[in-house]
């Protein structure tokens, strides 16, 4: 009998192996972090020009961002209110300039850490601060769907 079994049991199958999952994409997170900080630069020259158009294309339309001091601001129409309010009192020649610290993410959704620097029309930095964006890829360009931002300092 046992030779039986021995004989049944060699005959068996052996079950078919598992399907290897499907290995995801490496994301080339250095050209992320590259084409963010683009993002970034272009989104320092819509606030230096004061081009609210050029500035609320790159938010997504159900975007929040908590601004320093106020309340969060929910979608799109909120937020170019708010950036239209800050456009009317800035002093003549205040410029902001942003830079990536850091990215993480798929590629598709990127969580940004980065650091701002404002000056007044001297050229004297009149605060700097630090922020983190989540960006959303749409059609092809990334679109800020979170912020959240602060000042270190005010020294002017």
């Amino acid at each position: 009998i046992a030779a039986a079994f021995l004989i049944i049991g060699s005959c068996k199958q052996a079950a078919p192996a598992e399907p290897a999952p499907a290995e995801t994409p490496k994301v080339d997170m250095e050209a992320v972090k590259a084409e963010i900080q683009a993002v970034e630069s272009a989104w320092a020259a819509a606030q230096n020009a004061k081009d609210i158009k050029a500035l609320m294309a790159m938010y997504a339309d159900d975007a929040i961002s908590m601004t320093d001091g106020a309340p969060s601001l929910n979608g799109k129409a909120a937020i170019q209110a708010y950036q239209e309010a800050e456009f009317a009192k800035a002093p003549a020649g205040l410029t902001s300039a942003y830079t990536v610290q850091d990215v993480y993410g798929d590629g598709e959704i990127v969580t940004e850490v980065g650091t701002g620097v404002t000056k007044d029309a001297s050229g004297a930095v009149v605060r700097t601060g630090k922020y983190v964006a989540i960006w959303k890829k749409m059609d092809g360009k990334y679109v800020c769907i979170r912020e959240i931002y602060n000042s270190d300092a005010l020294t002017k």
